[in-house]
């Protein structure tokens, strides 16, 4: 019921929120154009078909400013969880936050206001966006329309993935099905390095051949999609990861962590690192600290969140370990000069990452430089044995 509270309104029960399923729609905050009640908070979860993603846009803001938007504010997340890691942004103030466009099929957004000043709040209006869009998480999927049944005629999708600042972007094929003809003039793929198509042109793709990987040489990625007006095909699903989710490592020893470490990590990314060392070295990684998601209680499996490590530079070479939950793992050894870590998380709960060290060498037994940080096993009150230099 609302009361009246000097010239404004508290709530002493506010329904608000909820799931947002349609292909598009509207929300706001309570009573808008009205006042927004006092000490309030709401969230909507946007919900499209899996391998689209959504497009959300504001009409209208206006919520109590403060430097840091710790009073009153709207947070917008990628997926369902509120870890930070999903935060695409948090805003109060007059200024309309930007158009944004998830790089899953759910978006979450969560309306919050303090115990004083009120004001007339927000309305924004979201759609299922099938057709481009700019995506700005760690990592992600773009597929074209319709898929995985077939794309339609007369299409054109143009994607700007934008990581941070100094950071490249790795984009993958799982799935590439397009009509083929000699010079894919009819239905293509094609990827520029830059956010425009007058940036340099890095490939041109059609047919059933899976494009190879690709790598960008700054923060910015252009995919376009074209589809002419006959012919076919399933399409493409693609996977990007950027940023801290996607880097090569060619010193002979190093260390490095999941994004954000020792914070939570993000939702709903799938991260490389790459250790590529010269011809006759192999490498030896020692894991300093693992907090994932626990194991499936059904099947036991680290069906949720996982690293896994690889006895090469891709997914395809022969799998050395899969792990999940919390454990001390002993030192892995590859048999040639490459590895790959992959961690894998799903749409819920998060949990601090991991954080390893590695040594190349010609031949072992290699020990863990002591000059490696030691400070993962020592923040989380490890067993004292746990913080001694792992042996080979």
């Amino acid at each position: 019921s609302w009361v009246e509270h000097g010239c404004c309104l508290r709530a002493n029960s506010v329904k608000c929120g909820g799931v947002l399923a349609a292909p598009y729609g509207n929300f706001s905050s309570p009573n808008f154009p009205g006042l927004y009640p006092y000490d309030t908070e709401c969230t909507w979860l946007i919900v499209v078909t899996e391998g689209s993603s959504a497009l959300l846009t504001f009409d209208h803001f206006d919520l109590e400013y403060h430097d840091n938007c710790e009073y009153d504010y709207l947070k917008i997340y990628n997926g369902f969880s509120e870890d930070e890691g999903n935060l695409l942004g948090k805003f109060c103030g007059k200024s309309s936050p930007p158009q944004f466009t998830s790089s899953w099929h759910v978006m979450s957004i969560i309306f919050h206001s303090d115990k004083h000043v009120a004001s007339q709040g927000f309305s924004a209006a979201y759609r299922k966006d099938v057709c481009g869009g700019v995506l700005t998480g760690l990592s992600g999927m773009i597929t074209s329309p319709d898929y995985p049944e077939n794309y339609p005629n007369n299409a054109e999708c143009r994607w700007i993935i934008r990581a941070v600042p100094n950071s490249i972007i790795k984009l993958v094929f799982a799935d590439f099905q397009m009509e083929n003809n000699e010079g894919c003039n009819f239905d293509y793929v094609a990827v520029y390095d830059g956010p425009t198509m007058g940036d340099m042109h890095l490939s041109h793709y059609c047919g059933n051949m899976k494009p190879p990987d690709i790598v960008s040489s700054t923060h910015e990625l252009l995919l376009v999609f074209k589809s002419d007006f006959n012919i076919g095909g399933r399409g493409f699903k693609a996977y990007f990861f950027s940023g801290k989710c996607q880097e090569v490592y060619t010193a002979i020893k190093g260390n490095f962590s999941s994004p954000q470490y020792p914070n939570f990590y993000p939702n709903n990314i799938k991260c490389h690192w790459t250790i590529q060392l010269p011809p006759g070295y192999r490498i030896k990684v020692f894991f300093l600290d693992l907090a994932l998601e626990g194991r499936n209680s059904l099947t036991d499996g680290c069906d949720y969140d996982h690293l896994a490590v690889f006895d090469g530079g891709t997914e395809k070479a022969s799998l050395l370990g899969k792990w999940c939950g919390r454990e001390m793992l002993s030192p892995i050894t590859s048999t040639r000069n490459k590895l790959l870590l992959v961690l894998h998380t799903d749409r819920n709960t998060a949990n601090r990452g991991f954080s390893v060290a590695y040594i190349g060498g010609k031949k072992p037994p290699w020990e863990l430089p002591p000059d490696v940080p030691r400070l993962p096993l020592l923040l989380f009150s490890l067993p004292a044995q746990d913080s001694s230099t792992p042996s080979c």
